[in-house]
């Protein structure tokens, strides 16, 4: 097919179609699992039973009408993309965001690219001496991040779908309560939706990571943990407890001098992780939480959140 008519039917800029093209290739794509095997898949994935209703519903079939040729390129060649990539640690797109209110083809196409590669990236595990566990709860981050798009009336996904990228080619683990993502010389330490921030909970999981590592990526070297995060940012500070698990994860890490960042917006960002909406009113979301009403209170205020980095040796 030609690119430019691709880029038309799906409805996004040829640029992007022609990334997908340039970056995939000529490299091999990967079947997805069969449609029976796919529920256990799904469950084993903490798929909720919603979404994978309508994962399935949307199920490429080889005679699914909801499969246009231009989708099915899309999911081959974005298969492919990701795959040429396997053992990578940077973010990645897949391909163009899609309007997603044109089915669960359409919608789960990620998703659907991500399962093709869940036999890739599980050998790639096994070739490292990962143990089935932690590449399991790994994977399973699909699950957790397609319930937040949900609750997100479908705001969230643009960002998760090159997240994702990163569990489906070996660059993210998750250990006890944090994700750790290999890097050039730092272990970035990311937090999922999964609990309190417990001090004790992060020490674990850092032991984990500096016994992890070495002994599945004996190659590389990693002298710090490194975050980038608006949970570093010293305002919280105002309006949060000294013994609050925020803060006393803030106080691990010596902070960079600030910068604004390039396309990224940390009152956005703030919004997005506390609390999973980017469209309701200031007035309108809930002040349950000391950190939601610090949130809220300080754009009220008219003041901005900053998204900062740091690190502490290993």
């Amino acid at each position: 097919m030609d690119l430019d008519d691709i880029a038309a039917r799906l409805g996004v800029p040829v640029e992007e179609v022609d990334r997908v093209h340039r970056l995939a290739g000529d490299q091999p794509s990967a079947p997805l699992p069969a449609r029976a095997d796919a529920p256990a898949l799904l469950d084993r994935l903490a798929v909720r039973p919603d979404d994978a209703a309508e994962i399935m519903a949307g199920w490429p079939d080889h005679d699914s009408t909801l499969w246009t040729p231009e989708l099915r390129w899309l999911l081959d060649r974005s298969i492919a993309l990701v795959r040429a990539d396997l053992g990578g640690h940077e973010w990645l797109s897949p391909g163009p965001a899609l309007p997603r209110d044109r089915g669960p083809a359409w919608r789960h196409l990620y998703v659907y690219a991500y399962l093709a590669l869940v036999d890739v990236v599980r050998k790639y595990h096994r070739d490292h001496g990962v143990t089935d566990g932690v590449s399991w709860v790994t994977l399973a981050d699909l699950g957790r991040n397609l319930a937040i798009d949900r609750r997100m009336n479908r705001e969230g996904w643009s960002v998760m779908q090159s997240w994702l990228t990163l569990h489906a080619r070996g660059g993210v683990y998750e250990l006890g309560r944090l994700q750790h993502h290999r890097g050039e010389t730092a272990i970035s330490l990311h937090i999922p939706e999964s609990g309190p921030m417990d001090p004790e909970a992060i020490d674990a999981s850092l032991e984990q990571a500096r016994e992890f590592f070495p002994r599945h990526f004996p190659d590389e070297r990693y002298t710090a943990f490194a975050c980038g995060s608006w949970l570093l940012d010293p305002q919280l500070q105002e309006y949060l407890p000294e013994n609050s698990n925020i803060v006393r994860f803030q106080r691990r890490f010596e902070l960079e001098p600030y910068e604004e960042p390039e396309g990224l917006d940390a009152d956005v960002e703030v919004l997005r992780f506390v609390f999973r909406s980017l469209s309701t009113p200031l007035d309108q979301l809930p002040r349950r939480t000391a950190l939601q009403r610090a949130v809220i209170d300080h754009l009220k205020a008219g003041r901005h959140w900053q998204w900062r980095s740091g690190r502490f040796p290993i």
